[in-house]
């Protein structure tokens, strides 16, 4: 679980990020997830985009990929989400 200081940091650490992943009208399957995942493995950190044919809610897409990709989520901000997993070799420092 990440504390609000950790939030924080992912949150600056993201704004510059540009979307990895685009949620349409798929909404969230396992090829999803696949990419989800391997996106997560090599980033640590990604942004999401929901489209505006995405039918689900963006609270339920964030807690349906961080889920299934063993992730946490670090903000949701209109239609963009934020993702974070620790990967096996760390490149973020994460504050205490």
């Amino acid at each position: 679980m990440l504390s609000g200081k950790q939030k924080r940091y992912l949150r600056g650490l993201g704004h510059d990020l540009k979307p990895v992943i685009l949620v349409g009208k798929g909404e969230v399957n396992t090829p999803l997830v696949h990419e989800t995942t391997s996106a997560l493995e090599s980033h640590e950190l990604i942004k999401i985009k929901l489209l505006e044919s995405c039918p689900m809610d963006r609270y339920e897409v964030a807690d349906a990929l961080a889920g299934a990709c063993g992730a946490e989520v670090a903000q949701v901000l209109g239609r963009t989400l934020l993702l974070y997993r620790k990967g096996k070799e760390p490149k973020i420092e994460l504050p205490a």
